[in-house]
């Protein structure tokens, strides 16, 4: 395989945190380049809106070798349609395991040449989630240890503190 080793790092990011900056910054061990990607997913809806979460992680990850882009549809062929190697998701606790497990065996089946690398969160970062920051923000509590600072002042902005 020649060329950078390309790393696809998924999920909404409604906010970015630390634990995800953590992750991105741990991919760099097995991969050159690392793409953000943040998904579309109609499902769910977020605080922040696409634009947002790809702005806020550019401000809190700015570095050359990390582009954010968003995606919608299936990430197997999102991954391949960047070069991709790798899938990075984290595991934060056991219950994580069965859902990412069975979305890494489609995505293997989708896309055989692209491997799930599952990353567990430093330790004093395990708790850490976007839902958990965004309801202690909207109740006035101190995140600034959870997120970038960038974020912190848009969370303040959102819920008007």
């Amino acid at each position: 395989m020649s060329g950078p080793r390309i790393a696809v790092y998924p999920g909404s990011f409604d906010p970015i945190t630390r634990g995800h900056e953590d992750l991105i910054r741990r991919a760099f061990t097995f991969a050159d380049r690392v793409v953000v990607a943040v998904a579309v997913n109609a499902a769910k809806q977020p605080l922040f809106t696409l634009a947002e979460r790809v702005a806020l992680i550019q401000q809190a990850v700015a570095t050359p070798h990390v582009d954010v882009r968003s995606f919608e549809g299936l990430l197997a062929e999102f991954a391949r349609s960047v070069g991709a190697s790798v899938i990075v998701r984290g595991l934060r606790a056991v219950s994580d395991f069965e859902y990412e497990f069975q979305m890494a065996l489609m995505n293997r089946n989708l896309a055989p040449g692209i491997e799930t690398v599952f990353l567990v969160p430093a330790f004093d970062l395990t708790y850490l989630s976007s839902s958990l920051v965004r309801e202690v923000a909207r109740f006035g509590g101190d995140v600034s240890q959870l997120v970038h600072p960038a974020v912190q002042q848009a969370l303040h902005q959102k819920f008007g503190r």
